[in-house]
């Protein structure tokens, strides 16, 4: 058997490294936060969809075109940036998103919405938002629900479905073109 040279033994420790390290840093610590975080994981039509977020609370505030400004991008939680995992290439809305991990912003309206898959996923808030790093754009009309306090994602069979206050905004994924 050949024995590996300095260079050839540190490259194949990087490799194993790198493949062993998880595909992006946890969320923040939360113990001392007033939002805390949360994390939705499924299975829609074979992609595997990991969500993690901040959880903020309604605590008796306006959200919708209050706390949350309609027309503007919003960070669609707390904290960190809200990340989205998919296991697979997905079908979003009916326009194809590679597989990966995606930063995930909003665009609220009181008519549609703006969902955003932006390709930098580790950032704080939306303080360095950049459009041109923008994946994918989809429109989604929100809904009327039942009141929910701290914020939450869930997953359904076809859905992935942000909801808030007294709305929810489902957002329809499926397997990749």
């Amino acid at each position: 058997m050949r024995r590996l040279t300095g260079i050839s033994a540190l490259v194949v420790l990087l490799v194993v490294a790198l493949s062993s390290a998880p595909v992006r840093a946890q969320r923040g610590d939360d113990s001392d936060r007033l939002s805390k975080n949360g994390k939705a994981e499924g299975v829609i039509d074979g992609v595997s969809v990991a969500v993690e977020y901040g959880r903020p609370s309604v605590k008796d505030r306006k959200i919708w075109g209050g706390l949350v400004p309609h027309d503007k991008v919003w960070r669609t939680g707390a904290n960190e940036a809200t990340t989205i995992t998919l296991g697979a290439d997905a079908a979003v809305e009916g326009q194809g998103l590679p597989a990966g991990v995606y930063s995930v912003f909003t665009i609220p309206s009181e008519e549609e919405w703006t969902i955003i898959f932006n390709s930098v996923p580790e950032q704080w808030g939306a303080f360095n938002y950049d459009e041109t790093k923008d994946a994918l754009r989809v429109t989604v009309s929100p809904q009327e629900a039942e009141f929910v306090e701290s914020l939450e994602f869930q997953i359904d069979s076809s859905n992935l479905i942000l909801r808030w206050g007294e709305l929810a905004v489902p957002v329809q994924i499926g397997a990749g073109p």
